[in-house]
C-alpha cells in the first residue's frame, strides 16, 4: 500500500550509474523489445548516439492555427532534412508532409480538447491501430494527465495503446502533460514518468526541472524533454545542453524552432547539441555565425 507518512528510507537515485539492462541496443530499456519495435526505435533514436531531435508541430490539434504554423505545406517539408522526427497529427501527416522523406513519425492518436476548454485533460484514443499501421508511424503519443480531473480515463488511453502497440510492434510515446493546476517539479515528473513507463510505454515526453538527472534515473524508458514556450534561441540552446547533459535521450522543440526567426539554423544548431556534443554556448556561436 501507499506510504503516506513519509519515507523510512532515502532515495538513492544513482544518477552516475548507467542503465543496466542496455544489452547492445542503443536505446534504453528496448534490448527485450520484438525486432520490429525495435527497428522502429531506431528511426526516432539515432543508432550513433542514441538520442533524437524530434520536430513537434502537432499543436493545431487543440490550438488550431498557430503561429510560425499558419502553412505547414511550407513549413514543414524545409524543416525535415534537419530533424528526426516528425511529432504530428494524422490531418498533417496526409496534407503536408511529403511520403519520400527518411524522418520517423510520431503520430498523435489522442485528441477531444481544445483551448476554448477550461479543462484540457479529457481526451479520447482517436486514431486507431489499424490508421497507425497504414501511416507506418513509428510511435504513437498519448496525451498523459497525471493528477488532473481526466487522470482515469487519459490513463484508460494510454494502456489501450500500449496494448496495441504491443500486438503491432508500434512504440507508445506517452507525453506527460502539464496543466495550469500541476505543479512543474521533480516531484511531480519523478511520480509521472515513473507511473507513464510503468504502465508500458516505450518513450516519454516530459518537461525539464530540478534535479533532472534524477527524474531520467528514475525512469527505465528513454526521455525526451519538451521544448514549452518560445525561448529566445540562447535560452532555448542551454535548455537542451542541460537536458541532454543530465541523461535525456532527446528533445522535441517545436515552437522553439517554428517560432525562430530563422527557423532553419535554429534546428541545426538544436541538433549540434544532441548528435555532435556542442556546449550551448558553441551551438549559439554555429546559430549566429548560420544567421549572419
Amino acid at each position: 500500500m501507499a506510504d503516506k507518512d513519509g519515507l523510512k528510507v532515502a532515495k538513492d537515485y544513482q544518477v552516475n550509474e548507467p542503465f543496466a539492462n542496455q544489452g547492445n541496443f542503443q536505446v534504453k530499456g528496448a534490448a527485450a523489445l520484438d525486432w520490429g519495435m525495435k527497428h522502429r526505435m531506431s528511426k526516432i533514436f539515432n543508432p550513433r548516439t542514441g538520442k533524437t531531435v524530434m520536430f513537434a508541430f502537432d499543436h493545431g490539434y487543440f490550438m488550431g492555427s498557430t503561429a510560425g504554423l499558419e502553412r505547414l505545406d511550407i513549413t514543414v517539408p524545409n524543416l525535415m532534412p534537419y530533424v528526426d522526427v516528425l511529432m504530428c497529427t494524422r490531418g498533417a501527416l496526409r496534407t503536408c508532409v511529403p511520403a519520400n522523406n527518411n524522418c520517423g513519425v510520431a503520430l498523435r492518436v489522442t485528441s477531444g480538447s481544445s483551448m476554448l476548454n477550461d479543462d484540457l485533460s479529457h481526451e479520447v484514443v482517436a486514431v486507431d491501430i489499424e490508421e497507425a499501421v497504414r501511416l507506418n508511424a513509428d510511435c504513437m503519443a498519448v496525451q498523459t494527465f497525471i493528477g488532473a480531473d481526466g487522470q482515469l480515463s487519459s490513463l484508460d488511453n494510454l494502456n489501450r495503446v500500449v496494448n496495441a502497440g504491443m500486438r503491432y510492434g508500434i512504440p507508445t510515446l506517452g507525453v506527460v502533460a502539464v496543466g495550469k493546476d500541476m505543479e512543474r517539479t521533480d516531484r511531480f515528473f519523478k511520480l509521472a514518468t515513473r507511473i507513464v513507463a510503468e504502465m508500458g510505454v516505450q518513450i516519454v515526453k516530459t518537461y525539464n526541472c530540478e534535479h533532472f538527472d534524477e527524474v531520467v534515473a528514475a525512469c527505465p524508458v528513454p526521455i525526451v524533454v519538451a521544448g514549452g514556450k518560445k525561448l529566445p534561441e540562447k535560452e532555448a540552446l542551454t535548455l537542451a545542453y542541460d537536458v541532454i547533459r543530465q541523461g535525456a535521450a532527446g528533445v522535441d522543440m517545436g515552437r522553439n524552432i517554428f517560432q525562430s526567426q530563422h527557423p532553419i539554423e535554429m534546428a541545426q544548431a538544436v541538433r549540434k547539441v544532441v548528435h555532435e556534443g556542442f556546449t550551448d554556448k558553441e551551438a549559439y556561436e554555429f546559430y549566429l555565425d548560420s544567421v549572419n
